[in-house]
């Protein structure tokens, strides 16, 4: 299913492990929506993911959000699970329009096709933030928001009718900005704090890993909760 997801956007998860400023830690959100599900391919799938380790899922076979880490149980009260299950079940049949339209402005036949999105953030060995976010429509590039210059990239005409449309739906950049900025690297490092903490109770070392010295071998499902439709 990568393959056909796109070895670009695979990389937006990934990150890149080049250059002299190492990850030190990666915090990723991923969704994906088909149109034609399948067994074991829900309609619907979303994970998040800490250091590349998976830490929570939801998929609309499940119908429900899982908690994958003891970290993360422990970190989080469950009720806030419980408000990101009812996210999601949103979120699934809103994907589910945004197929439909996007199979429209493409001019293309029904049949499968693919919608993922994934935005996070790293921070990086010299203290600065890296953010990013990228929307791909069946393997291709559709539409990424480039923190530094605080603009949209807008792939084809689609994208250009997609962006007009946020726009109108008072999606901004100035908003994604301020997410990828602020709002996620906090999130990360609360993330990071919850799983020392659990480390340091099983008399584990503080974690000084990133994410490329953890390894990236299993992705399993993947996930992206952002409340944007287009």
């Amino acid at each position: 299913m990568a393959a056909a997801l796109g070895l670009g956007l695979l990389w937006g998860l990934l990150g890149d492990p080049g250059g002299a400023t190492k990850v030190l830690h990666s915090l990723r959100y991923l969704q994906v929506a088909v149109s034609e599900p399948s067994p074991g391919i829900p309609q619907f799938m979303s994970n998040g993911y800490l250091d590349g380790i998976p830490f929570v899922r939801y998929d609309s076979e499940r119908g429900r959000v899982e908690l994958l880490t003891q970290w993360m149980e422990n970190g989080v009260e469950p009720e806030h699970w419980e408000r990101k299950t009812q996210t999601c079940e949103a979120w699934r049949h809103v994907e589910t329009r945004n197929l439909e339209t996007a199979r429209e402005r493409y001019n293309q036949s029904r049949g499968p096709h693919t919608r993922l999105w994934v935005y996070g953030c790293d921070l990086l060995s010299d203290g600065s933030i890296r953010g990013s976010s990228r929307l791909g429509y069946d393997g291709r590039d559709h539409i990424s928001f480039d923190p530094k210059s605080g603009k949209f990239m807008l792939a084809d005409s689609s994208a250009e009718t997609t962006g007009k449309h946020w726009e109108q739906e008072g999606i901004d950049a100035e908003r994604w900005t301020n997410y990828l900025k602020h709002e996620c690297p906090e999130l990360l490092r609360k993330y990071v704090g919850y799983r020392q903490k659990e480390l340091e109770r099983k008399g584990g070392s503080r974690i000084l890993a990133g994410i490329w010295d953890l390894g990236m071998e299993n992705l399993g499902t993947w996930e992206f909760l952002w409340e944007f439709h287009g």
